[in-house]
């Protein structure tokens, strides 16, 4: 072999296992939870970001536009969405079960809600919301998974919700409508 194509060898296998040693910090895992990546969109918010349905009736349509066709109809307000991407006055959105479309912003509000463990629906589980937030803590109600809440305030594990009438705490990764490690003031 060549001195020329040992080097060049030598080189590429130096090159390639630089990139493998660096390949955790440069896609930010290292073992532990990565928090949620935030940029701004054309509206100078944060994406992605939790909102709630303002209005009883939403279209979720195919693209950012009424021409587009409708793609789902939500019939309950105040249920939790997630933007991922802005165009104009329209928003692309995420629900809880990952179906996405757009919405036009007009129908959505920045009020904070979230859904009880949405992702064990047909499971037969129930969640504790609690007086302080601490395991330890008296229970104050009984949850079902898919239950809809208030955001009061989250601290970066727990969450002051409220759900009909009853106020209390619960973990934050128990809840669809806030990420984990995001900390909500009222």
């Amino acid at each position: 072999m060549s001195r020329y194509v040992s080097l060049r060898l030598i080189v590429s296998a130096a090159l390639v296992g630089l990139a493998v040693a660096t390949l955790p910090t440069l896609s930010g895992f290292d073992g532990k939870a990565v928090a949620q990546t935030v940029t701004r969109g054309p509206s100078g918010l944060p994406l992605p970001r939790f909102v709630s349905l303002k209005a009883s009736r939403a279209n979720l349509r195919v693209g950012p536009g009424r021409s587009y066709s409708v793609d789902w109809m939500y019939m309950k307000s105040g249920l939790p969405m997630e933007i991922i991407q802005e165009y104009g006055n329209w928003r692309r959105v995420r629900d809880s079960e990952g179906t996405e479309g757009w919405i036009n912003q007009s129908l959505l509000s920045g009020r904070r809600t979230g859904l009880v463990t949405p992702w064990n629906r047909d499971k037969d589980t129930v969640i504790n919301l609690l007086q302080e937030p601490d395991e330890g803590a008296r229970v104050v109600a009984v949850l079902q998974p898919g239950t809809l809440g208030t955001i009061s305030a989250c601290n970066g594990s727990w969450c002051e919700m409220r759900f009909d009438g009853h106020e209390g705490w619960i973990g934050q990764t128990q809840i669809w409508g806030a990420y984990p490690d995001e900390r909500i003031t009222d």
